[in-house]
């Protein structure tokens, strides 16, 4: 009997020291997989070994993760598209923007807004996002030329899109 309790003991910390092997084997295997274990961190890097006197100003940095759209203006937390009935009309025609927007509540206002002397100008025609947050635009442009043109909901704003007037 003996015998036998010392086999069983032998066996269950046999199993028990198996188990432990694979645990710490795939747990390590996996940290050195994983990708932030891969690359290193980086590291701040002093810009200059002279020490305050107290009488400079500190100079601000950007800490802030937003990106800018292709006009420029900060990304906000939703998006909005914009599509043209036409995207070449005669003077005095009108035209339709459509689009649907993402992360903007039913009920915001929508604004057509014009690119005019290097500064974005809201027109006239504005509606509300409707259920399904989709909402549709129509004016007319009198003055011939290229015109550029976006929507914005709230500080959401579509890419532009330039619409000709001849």
């Amino acid at each position: 009997m003996n015998s036998t309790l010392r086999s069983r003991c032998a066996k269950a910390i046999g199993a028990g020291a198996l188990s432990v092997a694979l645990l710490s084997a795939g747990t390590a295997g996996a940290f050195a997989a994983s990708p932030s274990a891969a690359t290193p961190r980086p590291k701040p890097i002093m810009t200059s070994s002279a020490k305050p006197t107290g009488t400079e100003t500190a100079k601000p940095t950007r800490t802030g993760t937003a990106k800018p759209t292709r006009t420029g203006t900060p990304m906000a937390n939703g998006s909005i598209t914009a599509r043209v009935s036409k995207t070449q009309v005669k003077a005095g025609q009108s035209v339709t923007f459509t689009g649907r927007a993402k992360g903007v509540k039913v009920g915001t206002k929508v604004v057509l807004l014009r690119m005019h002397n290097g500064k974005w100008t809201a027109l006239k025609s504005s509606t509300v996002l409707k259920n399904g947050s989709s909402y549709s635009l129509v004016t007319k442009f009198n003055n011939k030329g290229k015109e550029q043109l976006r929507v914005m909901a709230g500080k959401v704003v579509s890419p532009t899109v330039v619409v000709t007037v001849k």
